[in-house]
């Protein structure tokens, strides 16, 4: 339980201004074996903090690095616990990991890795999150991943009123509309997804939108067939 209310205290602090590469062993501590491999990932990540390959391989590092810390038996923990309590201090690493990477201006996936973290346990901190890692990327990526992710968890709700205040149709990636489209009609909101259809249908690259049209346009059907006046 200690471990869990450690990982709620994270979540919910202020992100830190930390720098990527800040936590590194003391000169006198042993090298591992994955150690250059390390190195040469958080320098990636110095240079492009949403480089997600580089992210996902150093993140496999540092939990697998936590998980080794908990296999020594404990006395006083039930061995039914160990691996719940693996878990927690893998995701307490790639937190940590992921704090320390959201300092950079332009860092927004690591804001998406917290939002993902801390969702169950802080919704609202999750959404402000995804709120800011979606005002750090031009592209509309951010935003797709975190409408992505809320909409995962049930929360599609939430998920529109993410989309609706940060999508710039002509700007964003065509992937945010069908999200949205796709959001509003677990909502319920039927008339709302045709209104999302046709605002994606103003995006620019008429060739990426023409096959989530046709997508899109049959699960408005389809709905509309199961929930008349929807």
């Amino acid at each position: 339980m200690a471990l869990m209310h450690r990982l709620r205290r994270l979540i919910r602090r202020p992100l830190s201004a930390s720098t990527v590469g800040a936590r590194r062993p003391s000169p006198s501590a042993p090298r591992r074996g994955d150690a250059g491999h390390e190195d040469a990932l958080r320098a990636q990540l110095t240079d492009d903090p949403n480089n997600e390959e580089a992210f996902g391989a150093l993140a496999e590092i540092v939990r697998s690095r936590a998980a080794e810390g908990t296999t020594l038996e404990d006395p006083l923990r039930d061995s039914d616990e160990l691996p719940e309590s693996k878990q927690r201090e893998a995701d307490l690493a790639v937190w940590s990991l992921a704090e320390e990477l959201a300092g950079h201006p332009r860092g927004w996936y690591p804001l998406i890795e917290l939002g993902r973290l801390s969702l169950a346990d802080d919704p609202d901190g999750a959404v402000r999150r995804f709120i800011t890692a979606a005002e750090r990327d031009p592209d509309g990526r951010a935003l797709a991943e975190g409408l992505a992710i809320l909409r995962d968890a049930g929360m599609p709700v939430e998920a529109l009123g993410l989309g609706v205040g940060h999508w710039r149709v002509r700007e964003h990636s065509p992937v945010v509309g069908k999200h949205l489209v796709l959001a509003a009609l677990e909502a319920d909101r039927v008339f709302e997804a045709r209104r999302h259809l046709r605002a994606l249908e103003m995006h620019p690259d008429a060739k990426a939108v023409r096959p989530l049209r046709d997508e899109l346009e049959r699960a408005i059907a389809a709905s509309e067939q199961e929930k008349p006046g929807a």
